[in-house]
């Protein structure tokens, strides 16, 4: 992985030089602080693509909006969001991990990013914290939430806690772009699996999640998990149950490739509007 780091070190600069039509990307860090589970140049100059597209398309403005991102990590939806907030708008980015918000805070110019630590506690990512949940973010000041990969770490209670702070901080008619890993029974069934040894056998025992987390009789977590935070999937009861407790309601709604059937990304993605007034 050392001589990865080196060659990546010399690419990224090269690479600056021949970008023209896609400035943002640009701010994509090196290897050493491209973290949550994605590690490759390409892996995130795609997966940022892929989210700045559903922004475009599912935000009211395409420039001038007001951005809260939930798990920001190292900034990946940060440079997603770097057009749509161009101008007069507001990306701020919330984490649990003190040294992620360090990077951003040094890395990503202000304005119009911002990152703030949440002391939240989580189980599998911040273990010694135990303060406020509550986001920092004023009340309907946000024109879009976004979370990519939280709610596969939330457990029961965080998540439908973390919903509800993503109504408070939305504008009426704003939306929240989330993952997630949603139960709907079009996950493949390892047994019937007749690709053994192959990356899809792998994967589909990978991410088979047949054991409750902790006692709710809606949220799963896999075998391998030592705490259900590492990987946590909802079934549609759980889905259902937050959107009426929040009274949000589902705008798009995106199949993930984890189901090994075509997607535009791995996890689902739930595209969620708060009701107009």
């Amino acid at each position: 992985m050392d001589n990865y780091d080196t060659l990546d070190e010399q690419y990224i600069a090269l690479d600056r030089e021949q970008v023209r039509r896609t400035k943002n990307i640009k701010l994509i860090p090196d290897a050493a602080n491209r973290r949550g589970g994605k590690k490759s140049y390409a892996e995130w100059a795609h997966v940022i693509g892929i989210f700045q597209t559903l922004m475009f398309v599912h935000c009211e403005k395409t420039w001038g909006n007001n951005i809260v991102d939930l798990g920001c990590g190292t900034g990946i939806l940060a440079i997603a969001a770097d057009p749509l907030v161009s101008r007069s708008g507001r990306y701020v980015g919330l984490d649990v991990n003190t040294k992620d918000i360090a990077f951003c805070s040094q890395h990503y110019p202000l304005p119009p990013f911002e990152f703030l630590h949440l002391s939240a506690h989580n189980a599998a990512y911040s273990t010694e914290q135990s303060g406020q949940k509550i986001w920092p973010i004023d009340d309907e000041s946000a024109d879009l939430v976004t979370a990519l990969s939280v709610w596969t770490h939330l457990n029961e209670s965080d998540a439908i806690f973390n919903l509800h702070e993503t109504v408070r901080v939305l504008r009426p008619g704003g939306k929240a772009i989330i993952t997630a890993f949603i139960l709907d029974g079009k996950t493949p069934d390892p047994l019937n699996d007749d690709e053994t040894g192959s990356y899809h056998s792998t994967a589909k025992k990978l991410w088979q999640f047949e054991r409750q987390a902790y006692d709710s009789a809606d949220w799963f977590t896999t075998d391998w998990a030592d705490v259900p935070e590492k990987a946590i999937a909802f079934n549609e009861s759980g889905l259902k149950r937050m959107l009426g407790e929040t009274g949000l309601t589902i705008s798009a709604r995106y199949d993930g490739c984890w189901k090994e059937n075509p997607g535009i990304f791995f996890q689902d993605i739930l595209v969620l509007e708060k009701k107009r007034q």
